[in-house]
């Protein structure tokens, strides 16, 4: 069976790609911080690090991805149990505080945090599989990106930086692993309602101020994000690489 592994996988978009992967057939892990951890980076935390636990849906190891060693033992772990590993989906990502605003506003600290998180970590994730799916020949990373990765979100600097950063590392990826049939593909959101945004969007007029600039009328829910992840999984769109797959209900359209 194939193997796939999701970081940030406790809610959210995470939560709802390791639910359809788990139920298309994989063998899945997820890599979040235990629930005591920060919580911003995966939109909540998991509670269990064990990835035998025999009665779990899906297998979850407690890992910060900005950590090397915490990243390489996570991904030792899931090689020891079960000896590959064939997608992984680096979605564990963080917007950012609202000091995180237009650049000159935005304390270093806070830009350092998000790149160690949105950038740091799918490098390190990345860094991590790859000698086993060049062993395998096979492989696909994926990166949760953004649209704010291709068009500037206005007062979030840090965040758009970082997600045009995890784009080009996906194209990285896909030039240089290619020959090895190692593929790296990207998946761009608009606004997505999940616990990280939903105290944006549960206050009427600013949801309303949102929906209103997209041309489908309406912010995305995680299972849609989670249908494009599956459809790249599968391996259907098996000549596609390098590419940022948008899902933003026509925002960067206009």
């Amino acid at each position: 069976m194939a193997v796939a592994v999701v970081t940030g996988g406790a809610s959210g978009i995470g939560l709802a790609t390791a639910d359809q992967l788990r139920t298309d057939g994989f063998d899945v892990v997820v890599l979040d911080l235990p629930a005591t951890g920060h919580g911003d980076v995966s939109e909540g935390g998991v509670g269990a690090e064990d990835v035998s636990a025999a009665d779990s849906d899906c297998h979850v190891i407690a890992c910060d991805v900005t950590d090397p060693a915490s990243v390489d033992a996570a991904v030792a772990t899931v090689l020891g149990r079960f000896g590959r590993i064939d997608v992984l989906v680096n979605n564990a990502g963080i917007t950012g505080s609202q000091a995180a605003t237009v650049l000159h506003e935005t304390p270093i600290e806070e830009w350092d945090r998000v790149h160690a998180v949105n950038v740091r970590g799918p490098f390190l994730c990345s860094r991590a599989v790859l000698p086993t799916m060049i062993e395998q020949r096979s492989g696909h990373i994926i990166t949760i990106a953004s649209v704010a990765g291709l068009i500037a979100f206005p007062g979030r600097a840090a965040y758009t930086a970082s997600k045009g950063a995890a784009l080009m590392l996906t194209k990285s990826i896909a030039v240089d692993y290619a020959r090895y049939n190692i593929r790296a593909n990207a998946i761009c959101p608009g606004m997505v309602y999940t616990p990280m945004t939903s105290w944006r969007l549960d206050q009427a007029d600013l949801r309303e101020q949102i929906e209103r600039q997209i041309p489908l009328g309406r912010v995305a829910q995680p299972h849609e994000i989670a249908d494009a992840v599956a459809v790249l999984a599968s391996g259907r769109l098996g000549y596609l690489t390098g590419h940022p797959l948008v899902i933003d209900g026509g925002l960067s359209a206009q």
